[in-house]
């Protein structure tokens, strides 16, 4: 294998963006979840299909579309200017294309997991006098181990190999923004760069079989405490 420094600085970049990602998108994703399985409410279907858009979305098109709102003349790159903050052409502008694109995964194994809940367990939970919030934090959220763990997998997954929106509003900077895929990209175009290319593309093979790995390994912790 063939690495260059900046092949190590985007791998480095790509490992940061990813779980910068993850950590981010997951407790709002969590009540999102939460949202759609425990509460009903006028509009849900809406939220769903709002929820799940980016996931038949081209991600150029997510990309282009953060770029109007958190360019120059977007109502939120506006505010963020105002405030000294430049996100555009910078590895934050990866992060919130990681999770745009990798927040509907998230949401739907999350959901997932809280669907398979036994609603006998909150409602003896309420009518023991325990508040909503005592109902989450001790019976919904361990009891959705399982679906936050997977869906923190896929994000993840999803966040290391972001190339189309990542690349329209955090750009191809080496060092900056270049992340594996599009370090793979830059390498493919040339010719004279194949061995460079490979060597990345197992790069990226081997930590997405590491997390796979991980995910099974602690799924089946959390299943033998449960006693399954």
């Amino acid at each position: 294998m063939l690495l260059t420094p900046e092949d190590i600085t985007a791998i480095w970049l790509s490992l940061k963006v990813a779980l910068t990602a993850t950590a981010i998108a997951l407790p709002f994703g969590f009540a999102t979840a939460w949202l759609i399985v425990f509460k009903p409410f006028r509009g849900k279907v809406v939220l769903e299909v709002l929820i799940n858009l980016p996931l038949t979305l081209p991600p150029v098109v997510i990309g282009y579309f953060l770029l109007l709102l958190l360019g120059k003349n977007g109502w939120l790159g506006k505010l963020l200017a105002a405030s000294g903050l430049s996100v555009i052409f910078t590895w934050k502008a990866a992060v919130i294309a990681s999770a745009a694109v990798g927040f509907p995964l998230l949401v739907r194994s999350i959901r997932l997991g809280m669907e398979s809940i036994d609603l006998q367990l909150i409602e003896a939970s309420r009518s023991l006098g325990a508040s909503w919030y005592d109902s989450l934090i001790t019976i919904v959220l361990p009891l959705s181990l399982r679906g936050i763990l997977a869906g923190s997998s896929l994000m993840f997954a999803r966040s290391l190999g972001e190339f189309g929106a990542t690349i329209i509003v955090a750009g191809n900077i080496p060092g900056i923004t270049q992340t594996i895929p599009l370090a793979i990209y830059e390498y493919a175009s040339s010719p004279s760069s194949g061995t460079m290319a490979l060597s990345l593309c197992l790069v990226s093979v081997v930590i997405s079989v590491a997390v796979l790995f991980l995910h099974e390994i602690l799924g089946r912790q959390l299943d033998r405490s449960r006693g399954l």
